[in-house]
């Protein structure tokens, strides 16, 4: 019997940034439904320590939770020194944005800035299709 089965895989809480990208913009430009736009648009950049600690290497998936939506995406390391655990950057796309809040706040803006999620691995869960 394999009770490692049983056990929760590990999750953490980050918090996500969004950006612009520019070799995103321009795989967009030249196909917004082709594989080079989803490869640099699904995808979250986290501190290699909050990696390491979900057990998820890079280009490996994880799930991306919070009571907005669920997506699952590949993981990159951010390569941003010094030491930035609790924060991820994902660049903006419809796969940041199935977690943005549609409160605003009476400013009719929405926060890219500051989403909070619960990222868990995916072991091997392929990236959330949007039809694109």
């Amino acid at each position: 019997m394999d009770f490692g089965s049983f056990l929760k895989a590990p999750e953490i809480k980050v918090k996500i940034v969004t950006y612009r990208d520019i070799f995103q913009d321009k795989a967009m430009i030249e196909n917004r439904f082709g594989k080079e736009y989803r490869d640099r648009s699904a995808v979250i950049k986290m501190d290699s320590a909050d990696l390491k600690q979900l057990n998820v290497k890079k280009g490996e998936t994880v799930i991306l939770k919070n009571s907005f939506g669920t997506v699952v995406v590949k993981a990159e390391e951010s390569g941003y020194e010094p030491s930035h655990r609790g924060i991820a950057y994902m660049p903006k796309s419809p796969w940041s944005n199935m977690l943005v809040s549609d409160e605003t706040g009476g400013t009719g803006i929405p926060k890219f800035k500051d989403i909070s999620v619960t990222v868990t691995s995916a072991k091997g869960q392929k990236l959330t299709e949007l039809g694109l």
